[in-house]
């Protein structure tokens, strides 16, 4: 069995390891088919490095990571595009939404959105989204006006 594990290097109590694939019968720090990373635990923060392509290419055809290897992989996210599907990209943070098709598509045509909701989104949702946005305008005329009575105000001033 082919596995992807954590090679020692360095000196003593000074310790970093290379990401390698190898054998599982041999030594720890033996014998190895592939190094396809770095990690450099004792730097702040850790340094890791991996060849996303190449542990990508290891995974899909069987290796299989030690425990702190897939802590590693899930650091620099191949462990999610792995679990993914081959040529899965990572996706986006759950934070941000992306508006649906219909939504882009009237955004583009009409320059509104559509009147309905997506079944997706629940009505209250896309009243809460909307309302900071409309607060935000208002926000920013109250701060630019008295920016511009300011100038006014001094002029006044001046004269007396």
């Amino acid at each position: 069995m082919v596995k992807i594990r954590l090679m020692r290097m360095g000196a003593k109590k000074r310790p970093f390891f290379r990401v390698v694939v190898a054998d599982s019968r041999s030594p720890r720090d033996g014998r190895f088919i592939e190094n396809i990373g770095k990690y450099h635990p004792l730097e702040h923060p850790s340094l890791i490095e991996i060849d996303e392509e190449r542990a990508m290419h290891w995974l899909q055809n069987g290796a299989q990571p030690t425990q702190p290897v897939r802590v590693l992989l899930e650091k620099t996210g191949v462990w999610d595009r792995f679990q993914g599907g081959p040529g899965t990209p990572v996706p986006p943070p759950a934070d941000e939404e992306k508006p649906s098709k219909k939504a882009q598509a009237a955004v583009e045509e009409g320059g509104e959105e559509p009147a309905e909701a997506p079944a997706e989104e629940a009505p209250a949702e896309t009243e809460a989204e909307e309302a900071p946005a409309e607060e935000a305008p208002a926000e920013t005329e109250a701060e630019e006006a008295p920016a511009e009575e300011a100038p006014a105000e001094e002029s006044e001033e001046n004269p007396e």
